[in-house]
């Protein structure tokens, strides 16, 4: 069985997270230390900020805030997500290493989230990739709903390899593949796969799984002996995804960093740190602790 000696994690949770999570409107200062305490434990790839436009996510309104408050340090990575060029303009500003552009495998889904179309969103993104490659930054692409939709119910795997191929094509490093509703399972995941790397090198491709079903650490395993060595996971499982009734947030940091520990896979992370930072931001939200790992360590 092939596994991979190291997997790098990114955490999602201060963005992804945060945003997908009802009524965290934290201060600049509570998400600077939260970003600050990840670091601590060992993350060195955190999604710290959002350049959207506040009116339709209020939560990142105060990015710019944070990203000024943090403790930089020069190991570790801070992405912003960027969805056009007055975001990308604000996070240079900021100074981020790294920003992120998205895009969507369902035609819906791309209409609901970005308010167009799956060619129009890519066409949107071409230039802010270009100018933040032109600025010295990398680039980081997200593919949504890359096994189902929570419109059209399936979706065609050949259509995530497309995706994720303009999204290569533009410069990005790594294509992270979202099971944005968490209804994925292992055999779907990997039909999903298999047509992506008829495009996409694996060792480019990063997974993205919730847990709403609870299959995101089968489904992690399974693109783990794929070649798979990367996957965006969030802290105390923050999140979950509001186009997707009952749709759970990411997979919980603690719980993927617990099962590559027993599988002798190095992440870099200090699981008892992160339990801790994972127990105090679900006091702080006044949320149960979506993290098994960190439950069962606080019981």
């Amino acid at each position: 069985m092939y596994l991979p000696k190291r997997v790098r994690i990114v955490e999602v949770g201060p963005r992804d997270g945060l945003q997908n999570e009802p009524g965290a409107m934290l201060s600049a200062a509570l998400k600077a230390n939260l970003i600050d305490r990840l670091a601590a434990a060992g993350l060195c790839n955190i999604e710290a900020a959002a350049f959207v436009h506040p009116k339709w996510v209020p939560q990142m309104a105060n990015s710019a805030e944070v990203l000024r408050l943090i403790t930089r340090h020069s190991h570790v990575n801070y992405s912003a997500l960027t969805p056009n060029m007055q975001g990308l303009e604000r996070a240079l500003q900021a100074g981020v290493n790294e920003v992120a552009v998205f895009g969507a495998a369902s035609e819906s889904f791309s209409q609901r989230n970005t308010n167009c179309s799956i060619a129009e969103g890519l066409a949107r993104f071409e230039p802010v990739a270009k100018a933040a490659l032109a600025a010295g930054l990398r680039v980081r692409g997200y593919v949504s709903a890359v096994v189902d939709c929570p419109y059209e119910g399936a979706v065609a795997p050949t259509k995530v390899a497309e995706v994720s191929d303009a999204l290569m094509q533009m410069g990005c490093y790594e294509v992270s593949l979202g099971d944005t509703i968490g209804t994925a399972t292992p055999g779907r995941t990997m039909a999903m796969l298999e047509a992506v790397t008829n495009y996409v090198a694996v060792e480019y491709l990063a997974g993205h799984c919730h847990d709403t079903y609870g299959q995101a650490l089968t489904n992690i395993f399974a693109m783990l002996q794929a070649g798979v060595a990367s996957f965006d996971s969030s802290v105390a499982g923050l999140g979950g995804c509001p186009y997707a009734k009952g749709a759970s947030g990411n997979v919980a940091t603690e719980d993927l960093v617990y099962m590559l520990n027993g599988l002798g896979i190095d992440t870099g992370v200090q699981l008892d740190r992160l339990v801790k930072v994972g127990q105090d931001v679900s006091d702080l939200l006044g949320r149960v602790n979506g993290a098994k790992v960190g439950i069962a360590c606080k019981a």
